[in-house]
């Protein structure tokens, strides 16, 4: 007799909007994962020769391609208000957030990553659909 699969903890879903704060962008916490081709596309965005790009902005790591933090380990591409300069072309990493397998691992980390972003159990919920197809986005 197989057993049914366990439900995870959000199978109800859970509210999320981006408030356009740039509060997810800020601060030392890890890379910035790109495809070289998002890494093309990010430069093409900010009217910048790939080359310069690459040189003052991509660090090769031993895990991938990552953007260079900027100030305070902020994310370079974030304008003087805080937004992202690249919004419509930012990479997959940044159009998962918020559900990276870290924040759904439990309610209880869900609840902490909210207390750094305002959007987090805010605005419509998405569902475990949702949610998951998300996830299985691979950065």
């Amino acid at each position: 007799m197989a057993s049914t699969p366990k439900r995870p903890w959000y199978a109800e879903g859970l509210h999320f909007q981006c408030q356009g704060c740039g509060d997810c962008c800020r601060g030392p916490g890890g890379y910035v994962w790109v495809t070289m081709q998002e890494a093309q596309d990010i430069a093409a965005a900010i009217s910048m020769d790939f080359d310069r790009f690459a040189a003052t902005m991509l660090r090769q790591t031993p895990s991938g391609l990552a953007i260079v933090d900027g100030a305070h380990g902020d994310c370079p591409l974030l304008d003087a208000n805080g937004g992202c300069r690249v919004y419509h072309q930012r990479p997959v990493q940044c159009r998962t957030w918020p559900w990276w397998d870290e924040n759904l691992a439990s309610p209880d980390r869900w609840q902490d990553a909210a207390t750094r972003c305002s959007g987090m159990n805010k605005g419509p919920a998405h569902s475990l659909l949702v949610i998951e197809s998300e996830r299985a986005k691979e950065f």
